[in-house]
């Protein structure tokens, strides 16, 4: 395995990184104990979870998957996993988190809270990558950086990230960090896939420049990078097919912004690359996400350790130039079909 560092930081990470979002929901304790030691066992170190986990998230269901990763985690050395969570902070006006009644925000008292329910959870004295989960526009950024680096400073947390961030809030907090001597965001982790491009647009260079590391989350675009949302019928049992049947509003929505013309009509066309190039989609959409230099560590999840064989394929998978060409061409034709 060849281990990337994130950021400037001393942490060495597989290449790709475990997603837990499933565990606790869609995946019960057995198989998402089988899937985490599919992934340990293939040499996959770093793994990812939140306190507002698992989805679709709900106040009966949240902190159960930090529990499952934490009951798993006792079963293994701690020194050799790497492991972060997030802090819940107000979604982006997309939902209310189902954590502390709905009134989450990225402040002091928020942040101290949320990280000693997860060491608690998580059965640990720190956790290796603490990440914000969505922005807050409210709070100041001053705030929420110093109570970050407060819990870096008391060992809880070794390095912190953000995540779901625009190129300005990116800057705004390490500058901010950097004039007051705090601890820096050393990653941001953004939906970055075949289908969602933006990150190309400013933040990638905003991560070569300042030494942050991505850290994609939805490398197959949830999914409809393996096809399967290309027969006629969504089919039902899976994620956006559960989500267009369901009676929120938002669910529905967040199936129509990952499954519609375009994302098909773009998926057709990378089906094709992919059965050109012999492998699956799935593998060639990991391997993509995995192919820029910002990138530290492309975060999988699955729903049973059976579709994880696809994804870890792109460990042994070097794109090529012309292969990586063909996708561009692709893009071209439809740039934003997310929106």
């Amino acid at each position: 395995m060849k281990y990337r560092y994130i950021g400037k930081s001393g942490l060495r990470v597989s290449p790709i990184c475990m997603g837990t979002m499933s565990f606790g929901s869609w995946s019960d304790k057995k198989e998402s104990f089988k899937i985490l030691d599919a992934a340990y066992d293939r040499g996959i170190n770093f793994y990812d979870t939140a306190e507002v986990y698992p989805v679709p998230p709900s106040a009966e269901t949240t902190g159960i998957t930090e529990e499952i990763v934490g009951e798993w985690m006792k079963t293994k050395p701690r020194d050799s996993l790497i492991v972060a969570t997030k802090v819940a902070g107000a979604a982006g006006g997309w939902f209310v988190p189902p954590i502390r009644h709905g009134l989450t925000a990225i402040d002091r008292f928020h942040i101290e809270t949320a990280i000693e329910g997860s060491l608690r959870r998580l059965g640990t004295d720190y956790v290796d990558l603490y990440q914000v989960h969505w922005p807050d526009p409210i709070v100041p950024i001053e705030e929420s950086m110093e109570a970050l680096d407060r819990l870096v400073q008391s060992g809880k947390v070794r390095y912190i990230g953000t995540s779901n961030e625009t190129a300005y809030g990116l800057t705004k907090a390490n500058t901010v960090a950097s004039y007051e001597g705090l601890a820096k965001f050393q990653s941001i982790q953004n939906n970055f896939s075949l289908l969602h491009r933006r990150f190309l647009d400013e933040l990638a260079e905003v991560c070569r420049r300042e030494n942050v590391s991505l850290l994609p989350y939805s490398p197959i675009g949830g999914g409809v990078l393996s096809g399967k949302y290309n027969a006629p019928e969504v089919p039902r049992g899976s994620r956006f097919g559960d989500y267009r049947y369901d009676d929120n509003p938002r669910q529905r929505a967040m199936a129509d912004r990952f499954v519609n013309p375009g994302t098909l009509a773009q998926t057709e066309k990378y089906l094709e690359i992919a059965k050109e190039a012999g492998m699956s989609p799935v593998t060639l959409a990991t391997a993509w996400s995995m192919n820029f230099d910002f990138v530290a560590s492309t975060i999988i999840g699955a729903r049973t350790a059976a579709q994880l064989d696809e994804a870890f394929a792109a460990l042994d998978v070097e794109l090529s130039d012309e292969v990586m060409k063909q996708c561009d061409e692709v893009h071209k034709l439809i740039p934003y079909p997310m929106g």
